[in-house]
């Protein structure tokens, strides 16, 4: 397995929560929304899912984690985040999700890489 993925994501869902407590790696975090990220890395063809978890203004930060056996990925980031967050994933392509478990903290989700003023595509 792998400790570095990346992969294309192709498909994502929003799930909205009214507020869900959950343990995660013994810190005790506050869910309100997570979009979940799939797509393959294009060279093996793999699936792999990404959740990313938007959090409670009062909740604890976990750290990012990539269990390489079950080839998902979890990142952590504030409520007030989700509509840039979604934004992006509806008006980008390709998009693409960092996997790390050599170090975690820079797991990321990223577009590719443009061209200044390219605007959208006809």
């Amino acid at each position: 397995m792998e400790s570095v993925v990346v992969f294309e994501a192709k498909q994502y869902m929003v799930i909205w929560r009214q507020l869900e407590p959950r343990d995660f790696n013994g810190v005790q975090i506050k869910i309100r929304a997570l979009v979940r990220l799939t797509g393959v890395e294009p060279k093996s063809g793999e699936s792999y899912v990404m959740d990313v978890m938007f959090l409670s203004p009062d909740s604890p930060f976990p750290a990012p984690l990539y269990e390489v056996a079950q080839k998902k990925g979890y990142l952590f980031l504030p409520i007030a985040d989700l509509y840039p967050f979604v934004d992006i994933l509806r008006n980008e392509k390709p998009i693409y999700g960092h996997l790390r478990a050599d170090k975690p903290e820079w797991m990321s989700v990223t577009t590719a890489q443009e061209e200044i003023g390219e605007g959208e595509g006809s």
